[in-house]
Parts: C-alpha cells; sequence; structure tokens
C-alpha cells in the first residue's frame, strides 16, 4: 500500500491478520504511474512498485510513536499560531505609528504601557482588539508550557529517549521527535542512511564518472531536521573547542569552511551518533580528552 493519512492505522489491521505489510512513499510510486491518475492506476503503480526488489518501504509505527508525533505536532503548531499573533499585533500598532523592537519578550513586558498610555493615538476599540490578542498569546503560552512538560516527562520515562539524550546536542524535544520518526533506528542499516533520510548529507548529480556535490537535499522530516539543527547551532555556540576531540574535529571544519557548513557537518555527525546509540543499546560515551601538545 502506499504511505498516506490513515496508511498506519490499516497496516497495524493487515498485518494483525497475517498479512506481509509493505508501505511504499508516495514519491516512490508516482514513477510507475501510467497516463491519468485513477483508482486503477494507481493501483497498479503500487503494485508495479512493490514488485521491485530495491524499493525503500515505510516502517511501521508504533501507536506511542504515532501519540508521541502527534504532540510535536500540536506544540508546533501552537508555537507558529503564536508568532503569527504576535506578528499581527506588531502591524496593527505599527498602523498608528507605535514602533516596537523586534523580540517576543520586548514586546510583552513594553505593551501595556502603550496599551495604558493615552497619547499613543490607539482607540477604545483597536485597545480592546490588541488586548484580546494578547490573552490568546498568553493561552497560547499555557498550551506550548503543557506540551513542552509532557514531552520532559516522556523523555524521562523512556529508555530510549534517555540514551540518545547523552548525545552532545540533543535534548528532550529532539530525542523524543527522533524516537517519535525512526524508532529504535532499526530500519537504517547504516548511520550515513539516517542521515541521508534526514537531508543532511550533499544532494548529487552525477553523470559520466563525474560527480557533482550541491547544498544538503533537504529531504525527509522538515521538523525533526530543524530540531537537530537547533540543537547543534546551541552546541556550537556552548562547545570548548579545545576539551574534546569532537572540538578539535569541528575547528578544522570551521578554518576551512563556512559556518553553515560547519553546522550542517556537526549535525551530520551528531545524527550518526544518534543512530549507533540506538542501534547498539549503550548510552553515548563523554568526549575523549584532548591529545596534549608535544
Amino acid at each position: 500500500m502506499e504511505a498516506c493519512p490513515g496508511s498506519q492505522f490499516w497496516g497495524r489491521r493487515f498485518q494483525q491478520a497475517g498479512h506481509e505489510l509493505r508501505i511504499i512513499p508516495a514519491q516512490f510510486v508516482k514513477p510507475y504511474l501510467k497516463s491519468n491518475k485513477n483508482d486503477f492506476n494507481d493501483a497498479q503503480a503500487i503494485a508495479e512498485a512493490a514488485s521491485r526488489g530495491s524499493m525503500r518501504c515505510v516502517p511501521l509505527k508504533t501507536t506511542d510513536q504515532i501519540e508521541l508525533q502527534a504532540l510535536h505536532r500540536v506544540r508546533q503548531r501552537f508555537i507558529v499560531e503564536r508568532t503569527a499573533v504576535v506578528n499581527q499585533m506588531r502591524a496593527l500598532l505599527l498602523e498608528h505609528g507605535i514602533v516596537i523592537p523586534v523580540g517576543r519578550a520586548l514586546f510583552a513586558r513594553r505593551l501595556p504601557a502603550v496599551l495604558a498610555d493615552p497619547q499613543s493615538g490607539l482607540s477604545p476599540r483597536l485597545s480592546q482588539l490588541i488586548a484580546r490578542l494578547r490573552q490568546r498569546w498568553l493561552a497560547l503560552d499555557e498550551e506550548i508550557d503543557t506540551a513542552s512538560a509532557e514531552i520532559t516527562r516522556i523523555a524521562r520515562e523512556s529508555d530510549l529517549c534517555r540514551r540518545v539524550c547523552t548525545v552532545p546536542g540533543v535534548g528532550p524535544v529532539v530525542s523524543t521527535a527522533l524516537i517519535a520518526a525512526v524508532g529504535n533506528g532499526a530500519a537504517f542499516k547504516r548511520a550515513r542512511d539516517m542521515s541521508a533520510w534526514l537531508g543532511l548529507v550533499p544532494k548529487q548529480y552525477s553523470t559520466g564518472g563525474k560527480s557533482n556535490l550541491g547544498g544538503i537535499s533537504k529531504r525527509g522530516n522538515t521538523y525533526l531536521r530543524m530540531m537537530v539543527i537547533q540543537g547543534t547551532r546551541a552546541l556550537m555556540i556552548h562547545m570548548k573547542r579545545d576539551q574534546s576531540r569532537m572540538g578539535l574535529w569541528l575547528r578544522e571544519v570551521e578554518q576551512r569552511s563556512h559556518p553553515h557548513v560547519a553546522l550542517i557537518a556537526l549535525a551530520n555527525k551528531i545524527v550518526r551518533i544518534c543512530w549507533k546509540v540506538l542501534t547498539s543499546q549503550q548510552s553515548y560515551r563523554p568526549f575523549a580528552e584532548a591529545p596534549s601538545a608535544a
């Protein structure tokens, strides 16, 4: 069957009935679609794709993984909605000549004074409207804090999440998002496969024996890649380069590459370490001491 909304549910039903399950991503079925799209042609394309021995399939997720992924999706929706509310409030004030510097915390501190200032030029109707948006903002803050606390609790109780959290740059949010997406990592044969699935390897366009590598492919789980890169950026800021072998490696990469390239290279290394931690059932061993200068 083709990967789509509901495929995980029906996959569990078919598996319980004793069938061998193969869920194929839609982008791998599309090349086998002949002529126009209809149910018959779709079924024929899925059957044709499934007959290929090298076809890549989507692993069946557990119920816990699906629920954990849903928690992340809802939390991210709250964050996006909060950003939209803040931007709308800022735009409404800007239409009346009230400019507040960038920053959500600074905006929250200055907003009460703006609404209370009789010289601001805001009408009672607009002030009331902005106050209602502020209440919506506060409600979204509470929803985000509740979801974040639930994610932290799950990460503390899960053995897989605890092991992944030992990897530098990985916290409760990244670890739970990773487990929700890949489980124990058994679907990947090697660490590079998981990194390539996440879109952290160069895009390749090679022909005639000539290899052309571009920017990162950015394929796979967009949300998980964003979380991994954010954790990596925090690690780059706080890592002491001269106290670990990884720090010395990162310093060499930074000297010969653009900072963004070094960031993606470190994110790639962290994802590979996470795969090893998941598949070996061992926690990450802390950084080895950097070799002393002779």
